[in-house]
């Protein structure tokens, strides 16, 4: 533990794992089935416990708790689960990310990702990478969350949920269905469109764009349900995009995807 500052009044387990540059925070607890990487800072108050793992450059927030068991009945401390976590990521005031719960299972986030204050991460969910999870949002166990996405404060997210690519969710909001990829969502399980200005931030080109238009479209507004668009699109000449949301609704769990709400009306996709 060369180069490894550690405030006096923090627990270190002397079998903790640390990398070069690591700081620890006052009264911070850090338990022997930890590994930090180098050139991250745990401030203060901090509890990581279980078998974590937390990669190079991560930020961690006074009172964050990662690595605690999940919140689920059928639990076992017995078993053995844990915590991985990526590079560079900054994970502010009062986290909580729970550890996995099957035998052997992992709850896990990529690199640079940005979870606010009081977010909080049930177990066995899965953060792509620069994924923004904004204050106080509560995601289930199971739920999987693509790169790039946006969840706004406050949102609440379904146990076993898969949110898409670039999908940009409005604050306050609840779901309980899955979210393709590159939409805007908000309120209780409603698409409102497109995320344009997510994609053009991201890149995408206008022809990208408007194939991903076209896509969803045909999901949404063409009238068909779900099995008839996707035959549909079948044939047609679209880019990997618009193909990934196609593909994605195509294998969206047995709740399906959210509705489109437009006008005051809602367009169920089924």
């Amino acid at each position: 533990m060369s180069n490894v500052t550690i405030h006096p009044t923090a627990i270190v387990d002397p079998v903790a794992r640390m990398g070069t540059d690591v700081e620890i925070g006052p009264f911070s607890v850090i338990g022997p089935q930890a590994t930090i990487g180098e050139k991250t800072i745990v401030q203060s108050h901090v509890v990581i416990e279980g078998e974590v793992v937390l990669g190079n450059g991560n930020f961690i927030g006074h009172g964050a708790i990662i690595g605690a068991p999940p919140q689920d009945l059928s639990f076992s401390p017995e078993r053995k689960t844990r915590v991985e976590i990526g590079n560079d990521n900054i994970i502010r005031e009062y986290c909580t990310i729970h550890r996995g719960s099957p035998e052997g299972s992992a709850t896990k986030i990529g690199d640079k990702n940005f979870l606010m204050a009081g977010a909080h991460i049930g177990h066995n969910c899965l953060i792509g990478n620069n994924v923004v999870i904004a204050n106080n949002c509560l995601l289930a166990g199971h739920v999987r969350v693509d790169n790039g996405a946006f969840l706004g404060g406050g949102s609440t997210f379904h146990q076993f949920m898969h949110i898409g690519r670039l999908v940009m969710v409005q604050g306050s909001s609840a779901f309980g269905k899955d979210l393709p990829p590159f939409v805007i969502a908000a309120e209780r399980n409603y698409v409102f469109g497109v995320n344009v200005v997510g994609l053009r931030r991201a890149g995408f080109s206008a022809k990208g764009r408007d194939e991903i238009k076209r896509a969803f479209k045909l999901i949404y507004l063409s009238g068909l349900n779900i099995s008839q668009a996707l035959r549909k699109a079948a044939p047609m000449n679209l880019g990997a995009p618009a193909r990934e949301f196609l593909d994605f609704v195509a294998n969206a769990k047995k709740r399906g995807i959210c509705p489109l709400k437009r006008g005051g009306n809602v367009t169920e996709a089924s």
